[in-house]
């Protein structure tokens, strides 16, 4: 298979749609690309996908959502300040007050909501 270019507007797009919780299948749609072209695409820029501290995430923990804030990063995952008021309450007893959130299970960066809707 032939690797294909990731322009910056590809990676715009790709990412955007990454933070939004977007799936694969979704993204190759956009892109007009065969899935497993894609998915190549995909996890390249996922890879390359890093967070920031300071950046309020969403997350899924056994199929609940979460929300929190990154207080450290690590090489392939955050320590996260679970954010309780928009995290499942039942997850109280199973998760502490920070726990560890691998990058790849980000779905989404609650900052980036906020900054769009002071515009």
């Amino acid at each position: 298979m032939a690797k294909v270019e990731i322009t910056a507007e590809v990676q715009d797009l790709v990412e955007t749609e990454l933070r939004k919780g977007a799936s694969n299948s979704r993204i190759a749609n956009l892109l007009d690309l065969p899935y497993k072209e894609a998915v190549e695409i995909i996890d390249t820029i996922k890879e390359n996908l890093r967070p920031d501290v300071g950046d309020e995430i969403i997350f899924t923990f056994r199929d609940e959502p979460m929300e929190g804030k990154i207080e450290k990063l690590l090489t392939n995952s955050a320590i996260v300040k679970i954010n309780w008021t928009h995290s499942a309450e039942r997850m109280h007893d199973l998760v502490e007050e920070k726990t560890v959130v691998n990058f790849k299970d980000i779905e989404g960066f609650k900052s980036q909501v906020n900054e769009t809707e002071q515009e």
